[in-house]
């Protein structure tokens, strides 16, 4: 009779431990869907930040250019303006060699950046 009850008693263990393994199972499914799901999550984020990273490093990259065009064009004027007015200091010391010379550099400066400027993009 003793044996029977074992039987019996360990046959309930049985069931109630495969169905316990069954239910952890399950859980432990939904678990690691759950995971991949933050894993996907995760590596869509990650591309995002990659692009948008992307993005700033060409618009920084446009900056530095467009930074570089605007002292080269501040030099460029900056020098026509020191020639204009050495120009006019010449001329108004009686000096009309130097202030001719003086013209003359300015033409050939404006006339090869006009050169310059039309075979740029």
């Amino acid at each position: 009779m003793e044996t029977s009850r074992r039987r019996f008693i360990s046959g309930r263990k049985g069931k109630s431990s495969a169905k316990y393994m069954r239910r952890r199972f399950k859980k432990l499914k939904e678990e690691m869907k759950e995971i991949c799901r933050e894993q996907q999550s995760i590596r869509e984020g990650q591309r995002q930040v990659a692009a948008k990273f992307k993005a700033i490093e060409e618009e920084c990259e446009q900056l530095r250019k467009e930074t570089h065009q605007i002292i080269r064009q501040s030099a460029k004027t900056q020098i026509l303006l020191i020639l204009m007015l050495n120009i006019l200091k010449a001329r108004e010391q009686g000096d009309f060699s130097k202030a001719t010379n003086l013209t003359q550099l300015l033409r050939e400066i404006i006339a090869r950046d006009n050169v310059s400027q039309s075979t740029d993009p």
